[in-house]
């Protein structure tokens, strides 16, 4: 439709000529240098929900995290990724572990994900959780948990990407996610 209304009320053939609604080439504008201070502000502008990512590694000691770089990538099979600093402490334990689960946090777990988020803490102190079907550590309360196998690890940049095959997923029916935006947390997503 939006090809045929052109072509009517502009007078453009976008069927012949595809190219004809673009840029001549001397008004091709260049892209100026950005700081990484800029694109991480740039970036913040996607609100995201909260995740706090969960294992046992190969020597049976937990290890977690917050992350909001969590996204579906495939239905059949069932894959998500979630994306890691190369330099966390945390990237030899889930390296080594042989599952983890992705914990979507809830509207009231802000804390949880503020305590993930710390450095030179045990984060599972206090925190209510219990061993998933992989054996994982499932947080109790979250909006949806989904328990993975490792896919596929590749380096990208500065972060490794983890693809996970999912082996089982729950969610808590009529429960509100932890929304993440503009580096501040947001739980009543009515406003």
């Amino acid at each position: 439709c939006m090809v045929i209304t052109a072509r009517l009320h502009c007078g453009l053939d976008l069927l012949k000529d595809p190219m004809s609604l673009t840029s001549t080439p001397s008004s091709v504008v260049t892209a100026e240098p950005f700081s990484t201070d800029e694109f991480r502000s740039a970036l913040g502008q996607f609100a995201t929900g909260v995740t706090i990512v969960t294992a046992r590694d190969a020597q049976g000691h937990l290890v977690g995290l917050t992350a909001n770089s969590f996204s579906s990538v495939s239905l059949t099979p069932p894959l998500v990724l979630w994306c890691l600093s190369s330099k966390s402490s945390a990237l030899a334990g889930f390296q080594s572990a042989t599952h983890y689960a992705i914990n979507v946090l809830a509207a009231d777990q802000r804390l949880l994900a503020e305590r993930f988020a710390r450095k030179g803490i045990d984060r599972f102190e206090g925190t209510p959780w219990r061993p998933g079907l992989t054996g994982s550590p499932v947080i109790d309360g979250a909006v949806a948990v989904f328990e993975c196998s490792h896919h596929q690890l590749m380096e990208a940049g500065d972060h490794i990407v983890l693809v996970g095959r999912v082996e089982h997923v729950r969610r808590r029916v009529g429960a509100n996610p932890l929304v993440f935006h503009g580096s501040r947390f947001f739980s009543d997503l009515s406003t």
